[in-house]
């Protein structure tokens, strides 16, 4: 049974008991933010008194005693339709104030959660570095470095201890990739996993997924996202075919120490009884192209109707050049076709394939937001190249630290598997917690 009174599932369970107040979780997590959140930038906006008002609400609730997120503070990115705010994007435009709860607000809601704050990302959620001019998502493990993106504010204000998990949404591995520099637990589940009306965004691309220190957690919120219960209940997998790759899919070679945590995950694994081969799926140059268009494309879909004025240095080209591919109707669904066939042969041999999730260390922070494209591109395209070809794809991906790199920050390992596979995965994720436990930071 989960004791750890940090953890949403712990508080939840207290909250549900009549063991803590609800107002009372809500103002130490404010608390928390307003002594911490001047260092690690988690958060554009702190929802202070809406946020005891909603706990109040919780309190009070009738259903109270069924609610799987009872009172618990959670941190949204900074595209969530929550009334009475305005989803920025990581943009200075001005944007409209919700009139409603979009789907997800309304899903927490229902679920017992408190909205606490919404975090920084960066602008239209195209970088791996979560900076504006408003301030910068650091690490909470080293301050010098970024805390990853486009969910970069979400992971710092786990990763610090101000809510016990948060929503994100990955496109190109925004969820996976902040979770993986700051020591988290990261899921970004299958395409239509988390349904929402309209279609995803980058072109189907883009999940919402859950963002925590624990692997209870993640399933936790990402039942409450997906209205699927059985998510939370984790199970040990049966014995399992599982295929070890360190080959990134540009063919680039990546630091001996992120290779090394794949070994080591490996080792653990066997010791359980799965079955490990090294073997690497076919990646191909097509997909990479497709990945890289839609990164362009787009974020250019989304502005089309705005003054492209109010955008930064490094986002103007990127849309520039996506508008042109849109007008020239590049991207095609042939591409995702044909990986998504790739994939599927891949799986057909195995059950899960375990990778590096980033393929070099996290970019320094800082005021990236004011350099070039080319400054951000660089970096961004190094970091994440072992996680874009899922999106395409749309099978759930996740990733679990592993290691500790020299420089003292953790190191993250990607699981993949199937359409279908995040139960799996969930389960896998906690073997390993069993077998590594990873540290948190106190």
């Amino acid at each position: 049974m989960e004791t750890d009174p940090s953890t949403a599932a712990e508080l939840a369970r207290s909250v549900r008991d009549g063991r803590l107040d609800p107002v009372d979780v809500t103002k130490r997590a404010l608390h928390g933010i307003a002594a911490a959140d001047r260092v690690v930038g988690a958060f554009r906006r702190v929802r202070a008194e809406e946020a005891l008002a909603e706990a109040a609400e919780v309190r009070d609730r009738a259903d109270l005693a069924t609610l799987p997120l009872a009172g618990v503070p959670v941190a949204v990115k900074d595209v969530t339709d929550i009334a009475g705010e305005r989803a920025s994007w990581g943009s200075e435009r001005e944007s409209p104030v919700a009139k409603a709860d979009g789907e997800i607000a309304r899903r927490l809601r229902r679920a017992g959660a408190v909205l606490v704050g919404i975090t920084r990302v960066p602008e239209l959620c195209a970088w791996p570095m979560s900076d504006g001019p408003d301030g910068v998502a650091r690490n909470p493990w080293n301050p010098a470095y970024t805390a990853g993106g486009s969910s970069g504010g979400s992971a710092a204000a786990v990763a610090a201890g101000l809510v016990p998990v948060a929503h994100g949404t990955d496109g190109l591995g925004s969820v996976r990739l902040p979770s993986a520099m700051c020591g988290l637990v990261g899921i970004k589940p299958g395409a239509g996993v988390i349904a929402e009306p309209g279609e995803a965004g980058w072109f189907g691309m883009s999940s919402h997924g859950a963002m925590a220190t624990t692997v209870t957690d993640a399933a936790l919120l990402l039942s409450v996202l997906a209205e699927r219960p059985d998510l939370a209940e984790l199970e040990d997998p049966s014995p399992l075919k599982i295929a070890l790759s360190t080959t990134q899919p540009t063919k680039v070679p990546i630091p001996r120490p992120l290779a090394a945590a794949v070994g080591t995950t490996g080792e653990l694994l066997a010791r359980v009884g799965h079955h490990l081969t090294e073997a690497t799926p076919r990646y191909g140059v097509e997909p990479i192209v497709g990945i890289s268009t839609r990164w362009f494309a787009g974020p250019a879909q989304q502005v089309r109707d705005w003054d492209r004025g109010v955008l930064q240095r490094r986002t103007r080209p990127l849309v520039r050049a996506g508008a042109v591919l849109n007008a020239l109707h590049l991207i095609r669904p042939g591409t995702k076709r044909r990986w998504i066939a790739r994939a599927e042969e891949f799986f057909a041999e195995h059950d899960v394939l375990v990778t590096p999730m980033l393929a070099t260390l996290p970019p320094k922070a800082g005021p990236w937001h004011q350099r070039s494209w080319l400054a951000n591109a660089s970096p961004s395209l190094r970091v994440a190249a072992f996680a874009g070809l899922w999106n395409l794809a749309g099978f759930p991906a996740l990733t679990v630290p592993a290691a500790r790199h020299p420089s003292g920050l953790p190191i993250g390992v990607q699981l993949v598997a199937a359409p279908g596979g995040e139960a799996r995965l969930l389960g896998l994720a906690a073997q390993l917690e069993r077998l590594n436990p990873w540290p948190r930071l106190p």
